[in-house]
């Protein structure tokens, strides 16, 4: 499942191709017809996403929510004449300018809503660590969600309650990178800890939307802050990591075998010398 990253390059690409037009809105699978209709041919404001939910805004107060869950793809095409591009496999939505072709497929959720459903989704949604300034990203909320469950930090780390659009990279890579037992519970971890797992996330994920790529490995992590920083180009050609799908291999820190264990719906990873105390 595409991570909070994602969707925000995602929402910031849907945002310069379409902001200020308004596009066709058509549903070549069929079944968007109806909401595609409450939109087509009307003013697109603006695209944004919290976590792993994606709302473009059009005039008249109708919002486009979109969760790509565990197999949708939203992608943006460049085109000289958009009646030109055709259809590729069960397209649910499509956007269409004289620009740009933007075609929706195999999402868990695509529906049109009011501005109060989105309040009422957002009030369902932890803070989302890409944008730590907002006032509803106060990492306190999460917090009080953490002490007061007994759940392990790995199963709250994916919950969307507690913190939007981390998913199981993330959760894996960092909870190593601070040296987390990932089945401490809630109410067992500390103040400082959840601070350090908090402010690791904020810093990490800004390089997953510069670099297309989850960079958590430290070495990379401060080449890619480096070039950014610098302005140059960021060029990765594969990611790197330190516990994620490495599970039998050994440790780059202590030798000792990585293991994996379904935590969460998804394979957690984790070394269990480095992380043994937490």
């Amino acid at each position: 499942m595409p991570e909070g990253h994602t969707l925000y390059a995602l929402a910031r690409d849907l945002d310069t191709a379409f902001r200020g037009t308004s596009p066709v809105v058509s549903s070549p699978q069929g079944k968007f017809a109806d909401g595609a209709a409450l939109v087509s041919g009307t003013e697109v404001l603006g695209a944004t996403s919290w976590g792993k939910h994606l709302f473009v805004e059009f005039a008249g107060d109708r919002i486009l929510w979109v969760h790509l869950g565990l197999i949708g793809t939203f992608t943006i095409d460049t085109t000289s004449y958009a009646g030109e591009m055709p259809v590729v496999g069960q397209v649910r939505c499509r956007f269409a300018t004289d620009d740009h072709v933007a075609d929706l497929r195999g999402p868990m959720v695509c529906d049109v809503v009011t501005p109060e459903k989105v309040d009422e989704i957002l009030g369902r949604l932890g803070p989302d660590p890409l944008r730590p300034s907002d006032v509803r990203s106060d990492p306190d909320l999460a917090w009080k969600r953490i002490q007061r469950s007994s759940k392990p930090i790995a199963e709250l780390l994916m919950d969307q309650a507690v913190l939007a659009g981390v998913g199981n990279v993330y959760r894996s890579e960092v909870l190593f990178r601070l040296r987390v037992n990932p089945f401490r519970p809630g109410n067992k971890l500390q103040r400082k800890t959840w601070r350090a797992i908090w402010e690791d996330l904020v810093a990490l994920l800004p390089l997953g939307v510069a670099t297309s790529k989850i960079v958590t490995v430290h070495d990379q992590v401060d080449e890619v802050a480096r070039l950014l920083e610098e302005g140059e180009e960021v060029r990765l050609t594969e990611r790197e990591s330190y516990v994620y799908k490495r599970q039998g291999e050994a440790c780059h820190v202590c030798g000792s075998r990585i293991r994996t264990q379904v935590v969460a719906g998804r394979n957690l990873f984790w070394c269990g010398n480095c992380q043994r105390r937490g």
